[in-house]
C-alpha cells in the first residue's frame, strides 16, 4: 500500500520537535473543544491542532466527498463511517496543506491563525461514540503468566487459547478519555481463608496496558469479515488501559468471566492514529503453532512495531517507569480478532472498540500489569521515593505512552494519563 502522506522525507511548515508524537507522517484524528470553540474534529501536528471544521467550512477540503457539518460534531463516527477511501483522501489532503512547500495555509496568515489551535488551549474529548466494546486476551506472555499464578506451569494456557482469540464483551459506557479520574471500585471480595464473601472497596486495583482498534465499517448481521477484508474495517488505534480490580475479579469470574472487576472503567488516549499512518511499522507476528483454522489464517505482516511504556506517579512525586514492552508481541493480531468476532455473523458498528488484552513481554520489566510486575503481590515494586507498590494506591497516576520509529520518523499516540481517587 503506497500512501503518500507516509513519505519519511516530508516536512511541515509547522515546527515539530524531534521528540513530538505528531509529525506530518502521523496526522491522528481527535475531538477537542476550547473556551471559544465547541466540540469538533481536529488533527494533531506538533504542538497544535488543525481545526477540521474551519478547513471544511472555508473550502480547503473541497472535492473530497465530505458532507456538510461532518467535522462539526461531538464524535468522529460520521467521518470515519465514510470509509477508508474518503478518510485516506482527507489525510492526504491535510498532508498537502501542512507540507512546507505548500503556500495555501503557510502564507495565508488569517486562515493559518484560525486553523491552528495550540494543544495547550484545548480539552481533548472522547474521539468516538462507542456502540460496542470487546476485550481480547491475545498476548501469550500475559496469558501464560496469569495461568502460572492461578494454576501451574504445565497448565498455564487453557486448551482453547492457541486455537482462537479469547475475548469477552465489555462495558462501552464506562470507557473514558485521558485525564479522567478513576474512582476505586467496590464489590464482593472473598479474602483468603474466609468462609464467605464480604462487601468492600477493592484493595488490589490494577492497570492493564493494551492497544485498541476502532472499526469504520458495518458488515451487516450474518456476514463474517475475513482476515483479508479486515483491513478495510479498521480505521485506527488508541492506547487502552483496562482498569481491573483483581480481588473482585478473583471471586466473581467463575463461570462467566469479568464483570464488576472491569466494568467500572477503561480509558483511552484521545488521538486515533490511523492504520494508514501505521502501515510502515507493520512487522511479523510470532509463529502460530498449531496451525490455526482456515478462517483465522492470514498473509503478510499484521503485527505492529510499537514501543510501549507505563509510568506510575504517586501524588506529588516523580514518575516511575515500571514497564517497557512492544505491541509486536501479540500472538493474535487485529485481523484475526475481527475475523473471529464476526465468524458467527456478529454485526459490527462504526466506532466499535476492540482491545488487545494486556501486552507483556517475556522479561519482568516488560510485564503489562501490576498483577505480573508484583507477581500477585509477592514481589513489591520499589519506587524512587522509597515506597513500595503491590497494587495501585489512591492518588497514584498511571501514564501510558506509545511510539513507532523507522527511517528517521518518530510518531506516537500522545499520553494516556489517569489518576486513582478513593471509592465513592
Amino acid at each position: 500500500m503506497n500512501i503518500k502522506a507516509n513519505d519519511p522525507s516530508l516536512k511541515s511548515w509547522v515546527m515539530v520537535s524531534a521528540e513530538s508524537d505528531f509529525p506530518i507522517q502521523n496526522l491522528p484524528f481527535g475531538v477537542f473543544k476550547t473556551d471559544y470553540l465547541t466540540a469538533g474534529a481536529g488533527v494533531a501536528i506538533g504542538e497544535y491542532i488543525l481545526d477540521l471544521t474551519y478547513l471544511h467550512e472555508n473550502g480547503f477540503l473541497d472535492g473530497l466527498g465530505l458532507p456538510s457539518g461532518v467535522f462539526n460534531q461531538q464524535y468522529l463516527n460520521s467521518f470515519i463511517g465514510l470509509g477508508k477511501k474518503i478518510t485516506r483522501k482527507v489525510r492526504n489532503r491535510i498532508s498537502e496543506l501542512l507540507n512546507r512547500e505548500n503556500e495555501e495555509l503557510r502564507d495565508n496568515k488569517p486562515a493559518r491563525e484560525l486553523a491552528l489551535i495550540p494543544i495547550k488551549e484545548a480539552v481533548m474529548l472522547m474521539p468516538v461514540n462507542i456502540p460496542n466494546y470487546t476485550d481480547f486476551y491475545s498476548n501469550e506472555h500475559h496469558a501464560t503468566h496469569v495461568g502460572e499464578m492461578f494454576r501451574d506451569k504445565e497448565n498455564a494456557l487453557m486448551p482453547n487459547w492457541k486455537h482462537l482469540p479469547v475475548g469477552y464483551h465489555g462495558r462501552a459506557s464506562s470507557i473514558v478519555p485521558s485525564g479522567a479520574n478513576i474512582h476505586r471500585p467496590k464489590g464482593q471480595l472473598k479474602p483468603q481463608g474466609a468462609d464467605k464473601p464480604l462487601f468492600g472497596t477493592s484493595k488490589r486495583l490494577d492497570f492493564e496496558l493494551e492497544m485498541a482498534f476502532i472499526t469504520c465499517k458495518e458488515n451487516g448481521m450474518g456476514n463474517p469479515v475475513s482476515t483479508v477484508e479486515a483491513d478495510e474495517y479498521i480505521f485506527g488505534f488508541v492506547l487502552f488501559n483496562d482498569w481491573s480490580a483483581r480481588d473482585i475479579q478473583f471471586w466473581e469470574y467463575v463461570p462467566l468471566g469479568p464483570f464488576l472487576a472491569k466494568s467500572f472503567a477503561s480509558s483511552i488516549s484521545p488521538w486515533v492514529v490511523t492504520a494508514d499512518a501505521l502501515e510502515p511499522f507493520r512487522t511479523k507476528g510470532p509463529e502460530q503453532i498449531p496451525e490455526v483454522l482456515p478462517y483465522l489464517q492470514y498473509a503478510g505482516d499484521k503485527n505492529y512495531d510499537i514501543d510501549l511504556e507505563v509510568y506510575l506517579q504517586p501524588e506529588g512525586e516523580e514518575e516511575n517507569l515500571i514497564c517497557s514492552t512492544n505491541f509486536k508481541y501479540m500472538y493474535w493480531n487485529a485481523n484475526q480478532q475481527l475475523a473471529h468476532q464476526t465468524v458467527n455473523g456478529c454485526n459490527l458498528k462504526v466506532g466499535d472498540m476492540y482491545a488487545s488484552g494486556t501486552i507483556s513481554g517475556a522479561e519482568p520489566g516488560s510485564y503489562g500489569s501490576m498483577l505480573e510486575l508484583s507477581w500477585k503481590g509477592t514481589k513489591p515494586l520499589k519506587l524512587k521515593n522509597g515506597e513500595e507498590r503491590k497494587f495501585l494506591e489512591d492518588g497514584d497516576a498511571v501514564i501510558m505512552k506509545g511510539c513507532c520509529k523507522k527511517n528517521g520518523v518518530r510518531l506516537g499516540f500522545g499520553e494516556l494519563r489517569n489518576r486513582i481517587l478513593p471509592g465513592k
